[in-house]
């Protein structure tokens, strides 16, 4: 147990020092009155019963004035989410209206109103890089300020999306090493990546790409930070321009699951902007047990007045006054 108010204390301990003086004076004053009348004074054991319950009440009431507060283990949803935002090409797509990376902004919103105060909420938008345009924090209209922010540009890369969101959630810059080392990060369990994307990587055609989203995603596991990734467009696909080009570009189903299910997440399908909407709802953010520091004031003061009353009633019981 702590006191916030502590120096309280110190007003509290002179006025409880003042009313044991008071109260052996009276004491003795009276027992000198009825001496000097020669009536023999009652039990003085029995009599300081009362009067010790009241300075006890005293006593409690000036803790109860300090401020006691006590660290306790409480249960919430808390941590860390980071909304891994895919900004590449294939995200113009209108197979979604009005297009993928507008349904995944919608998505990204609800789901930040959906969440608690006790989460924080960062966002990383990705292509083929990874650019983190809002650290992690209660700030929710930052957040979506930075949901709303993203735009339209160039390729993309799953494994730059998962290094760059893992480095949101530890604060350091997470890279695989040029002979494949993977950072020991310690254990972030309470940290959770959503990932919005199509599932198409423009590194993966090489297999060189694909050997990248592994070892991220092994990053991330190894660090226990799960990845709840949402698929974002249609199976059948549509064609887009890029760069003059006609491309096809349709949802990888099986490369976000395999994402997800490497590190005990989630695969969320959303074909049309209904199941987007409703995303928030599906993802589970894990329970953590942290110490908060809970308030005891009311208790201390209940016992104080419980003490005082009990002080008064036998006194008044044991000799006929309250003092």
């Amino acid at each position: 147990m702590t006191l916030t108010h502590p120096l309280l204390l110190v007003p509290g301990a002179l006025l409880c020092a003042g009313l044991i003086v008071a109260a052996v004076v009276i004491s003795r004053r009276r027992s000198a009155a009825l001496a000097a009348a020669g009536i023999a004074p009652a039990g003085s054991s029995r009599r300081r019963l009362g009067l010790c319950c009241s300075l006890a009440g005293v006593l409690v009431l000036t803790v109860a004035a300090a401020g006691p507060v006590a660290s306790l283990p409480v249960g919430r949803s808390a941590g860390t989410v980071i909304l891994a935002m895919d900004v590449s090409n294939s995200m113009a797509a209108t197979d979604l209206t009005p297009s993928r990376l507008a349904a995944a902004q919608q998505a990204a919103l609800a789901f930040i109103d959906a969440q608690p105060d006790t989460v924080d909420i960062g966002v990383v938008g990705f292509d083929q890089g990874a650019l983190t345009t809002a650290l992690p924090g209660a700030d929710r209209a930052a957040a979506k300020a930075a949901v709303e922010s993203l735009r339209i540009a160039g390729g993309t890369s799953l494994a730059s999306a998962i290094l760059g969101s893992v480095s949101a959630i530890t604060g350091e810059t997470v890279t695989v090493g040029e002979d494949g080392t993977l950072p020991q990060l310690g254990y972030w369990g309470s940290a959770t990546i959503v990932l919005f994307s199509d599932g198409e990587d423009t590194d993966a055609g090489s297999g060189g790409g694909s050997d990248a989203i592994t070892d991220a995603t092994t990053v991330a596991q190894d660090a226990g930070i799960h990845i709840e990734t949402v698929g974002v467009g249609t199976a059948q696909g549509t064609t887009i321009e890029i760069d003059g080009y006609q491309v096809h570009t349709a949802l990888d189903t099986d490369r976000l699951t395999a994402i997800a299910q490497a590190t005990g997440g989630h695969y969320h399908p959303a074909s049309d902007a209904g199941q987007l909407d409703g995303i928030a709802s599906t993802i589970d953010l894990r329970l953590t047990v942290a110490d908060q520091d809970v308030p005891l004031a009311g208790g201390f003061v209940l016992i104080g007045l419980a003490l005082l009353v009990a002080g008064a009633v036998i006194t008044g019981i044991q000799t006929g006054r309250v003092i």
